[in-house]
């Protein structure tokens, strides 16, 4: 257990691009009864300006600004640093902040690799108290904690059969970013920077998953990772589920559908979710059930899923001085998950839970030195795997 956090909490971020400004800094502002932003880094100057100038905007933090993470690091010595930066600077930013004696919440994914995760987990060891947390709002809305404890008290039967979509439209001038669309840099096409977050709520509310078989491909964009991949899935508790991840769809949707043994549980989104969102359908034998179906129906409070849901948690955990949610274990297997699903389609078979450890080529990298699709490999944009 980790030391109880007794004061105000010291926040700092690392990275002031979009995602920092128009969601972190707004969980910060938020929970500004709890916690202060005292200091920022980036290393491109009139971005920092900017950031420092916003987040002074009504009196509401004065943040010093730092163009390299480690000075910031040394002369502030925050309880909290929150990490928006690319992908292939999130394992060294992380292991540099626990050193530091602070506690971390990173934007998705929090590393590139599984070894990656095993050193951020070795960190924590050392640190011997801070935590290491991954950026996967859409658990903590109120529709999906209400959602979980249906699934968890069997109140809607046995989960049977589910489908997980997160099927968006990216075009070519999104990849034009120097760092997307490349294994060392992104992680991963869709499976890794997109799709996680509804693959990370699927296994939230299903548990844990045993195999996985799938296929990806490269239909249009000429990148290094996937635009596409799919995925056949069976979990712990007997559950099959169908996985869908694209970059290639003008109607964009993200979507959970959970077929148990008396009903429905669906939602339908795009990048977050209410209540509302949120659909039960009984099953005919159970439609003569009123008083059941009303435990069903979500919450009366309705909080939305983001950031600050998240912030919340994370604020409460240092408090109590223990683990947060989307942390160590818990947060690896969905990490597990999408290396499981590059491994199942670049290889062409099944992958069991747990196969991936040192020594297997998908430990140390998402392509697994395939020659189709390690970084080395022509990128063809009809090719499939």
């Amino acid at each position: 257990m980790a030391a109880a956090a007794t004061a105000r909490i010291r926040a700092a971020v690392v990275g002031t691009g979009g995602i920092v400004t128009g969601s972190h800094l707004t969980a910060l502002r938020d929970h500004a009864d709890r916690v202060d932003l005292v200091a920022a880094v980036d290393v491109a100057t009139d971005r920092l300006d900017a950031f420092r100038a916003t987040a002074a905007e009504g009196g509401t933090f004065d943040v010093t600004g730092y163009s390299d993470a480690t000075a910031m690091l040394a002369a502030e010595r925050p309880d909290l640093v929150l990490i928006g930066t690319p992908p292939s600077l999130h394992r060294e930013q992380t292991v540099a902040a626990l050193g530091a004696g602070a506690w971390v919440l990173c934007e998705k994914p929090l590393c590139l690799t599984l070894a990656e995760y095993d050193e951020i987990a070795a960190a924590e060891k050392e640190a011997g108290g801070p935590y290491a947390s991954v950026v996967f709002q859409h658990r903590y809305g109120s529709g999906a904690v209400h959602a979980r404890e249906l699934l968890a008290e069997g109140a809607l039967g046995r989960p049977l059969v589910a489908h997980c979509q997160t099927t968006w439209h990216r075009d070519t001038a999104y990849y034009a970013v120097p760092w997307r669309g490349r294994w060392e840099t992104e992680g991963g096409g869709p499976s890794m920077g997109h799709g996680i977050h509804q693959m990370d709520l699927l296994l939230h509310l299903l548990g844990d998953w045993t195999e996985i078989r799938a296929m990806a491909g490269r239909l249009i964009h000429t990148v290094e990772s996937e635009d596409v991949s799919t995925a056949l899935v069976r979990f712990e508790s007997g559950a099959m589920a169908t996985v869908v991840n694209s970059v290639l769809s003008p109607d964009e949707v993200s979507r959970i559908r959970i077929d148990c043994a008396d009903a429905t549980v669906e939602l339908t989104h795009l990048y977050g979710h209410r209540n509302d969102d949120w659909v039960y359908t009984p099953a005919p034998h159970v439609r003569d059930e009123p008083d059941r179906q009303r435990r069903w129906r979500t919450p009366a409070t309705d909080l939305p899923s983001s950031h600050g849901a998240q912030l919340s948690a994370l604020l409460d955990a240092m408090r109590d001085g223990v683990r947060p949610p989307g942390s160590g274990p818990d947060a690896r297997r969905t990490l597990e998950f999408i290396a499981a699903l590059y491994k199942a389609a670049f290889t062409g078979r099944p992958v069991r839970a747990g196969e991936i450890a040192p020594g297997d080529p998908y430990y140390d990298a998402m392509h697994g030195d395939h020659p189709e699709w390690a970084p080395k490999a022509a990128t063809a944009t009809t090719k499939e795997s």
